[in-house]
């Protein structure tokens, strides 16, 4: 593969297809308004992606339900009130000729109580104090997924992408070691993965025949299993229920330490399996032009572009004009950060990551 690989479009199952092959990976930023409201600084930040010449946008992760918030100053999907704004955006990326997905979150156990979250453990064992949510309870949350891909088709998204990953409600439910429940989605993989299955499913039947499905999914920590996670990755992609499986792995060349795929390359255990018309993309450290044609070689269709987004905005023209771009090394001063028109939120939230912002900057 060649730099020019990168700049081929991608057809998917449902609606448009990807103009090229990056996509703008999920990125927090903590910059929405208290009440999920999208904020000046979320359209300021979109409009810039919009001119930045990727193939498609997700959001960052926009919670479900007010109850199932994580972060201060979460972007929501939870109400109409939120419509306005989300429309807003979908309606700036489209102008810059890029199809989007607002990235649907529920917090699961780690839903924030100072901001008015409320745990919803698939297990009691998980938080001292706090029951497991009962059957009906996670069949509403399952429901708010739904409502809530409906609320974006109707803000004029191209689709979603479904956060299965990092330790959340949908990966948490994945884990036998995070969750011991004796109902319909507890016991057996094909039990624990049911809340998963059910949401895509559902969202498929609710929104439009172009609407578009997307699926993160994490692998490592948070009491995965490799192996369980490629057995229902297979299942998902031969059933063809998603568009795109966005694979967020913390290292895109990382190679697995034990088990039965021991010494192969995390990626490979996935690009191996049949997808049919499925498409696959990976997140991890792309930081160059050559290591983003190195995973097309590697078999990804796509690659997601996350720190190398926020660095420069416009990562994708930046590697077709230079077929050997390299992003900028961090940690970078804030006042970096701001020039290029970052928010004071976002960058404070940057300056949560290690490594990223340089310690002492003002």
């Amino acid at each position: 593969m060649s730099v020019s690989d990168l700049f081929k479009p991608l057809t998917l199952l449902h609606g448009p297809a990807m103009r090229n092959r990056f996509m703008l990976a999920p990125l927090t930023n903590q910059q929405s308004e208290f009440n999920g409201k999208a904020s000046e600084y979320d359209q300021f930040w979109m409009q810039q992606l919009s001119q930045g010449g990727y193939s498609l946008i997700q959001t960052c992760a926009t919670h479900v339900e007010a109850e199932g918030i994580a972060f201060a100053r979460q972007l929501g999907i939870f109400s109409d009130d939120h419509l306005p704004g989300l429309s807003q955006m979908a309606a700036t990326i489209r102008e810059g000729g890029a199809l989007s997905a607002v990235q649907l979150h529920h917090a699961g156990h780690r839903a924030n109580p100072l901001l008015g979250g409320i745990p919803s453990p698939a297990s009691s064992f998980t938080i001292p104090g706090v029951n497991a949510i009962s059957t009906e309870e996670v069949e509403r949350i399952r429901d708010s997924f739904i409502a809530a891909a409906k609320r974006a088709e109707r803000a004029g998204f191209n689709g979603v992408a479904v956060h299965g990953a990092f330790g959340w409600i949908l990966s948490e439910f994945m884990s036998p070691y995070l969750n011991d429940r004796t109902d319909k989605y507890g016991g057996s993989l094909e039990n624990r993965a049911r809340l998963t299955i059910e949401v895509i499913e559902g969202i498929r039947k609710a929104c439009g025949p172009d609407f578009q499905i997307g699926w993160r999914l994490s692998i490592e920590r948070y009491g995965l299993v490799l192996e369980e996670l490629r057995e229902i990755t297979a299942e998902i992609l031969d059933k063809e229920m998603i568009d795109y499986l966005d694979l967020a792995l913390w290292d895109s060349a990382q190679i697995v330490q034990e088990g039965k795929f021991r010494g192969k390359t995390m990626l490979s255990v996935f690009t191996e399996l049949p997808r049919k018309g499925v498409r696959l993309g990976v997140a991890g450290k792309i930081m160059t032009a050559q290591r983003a044609v190195e995973l097309l070689d590697e078999g990804s269709d796509f690659v997601l572009i996350a720190r190398a987004g926020i660095l420069q905005r416009d990562f994708p023209l930046q590697v077709k004009a230079n077929p050997f771009y390299e992003s900028p090394k961090t940690p970078v001063p804030a006042e970096y950060l701001r020039q290029r028109g970052l928010s004071e939120r976002f960058i404070n939230h940057l300056r949560g990551w290690q490594t990223f912002v340089t310690r002492g900057s003002i």
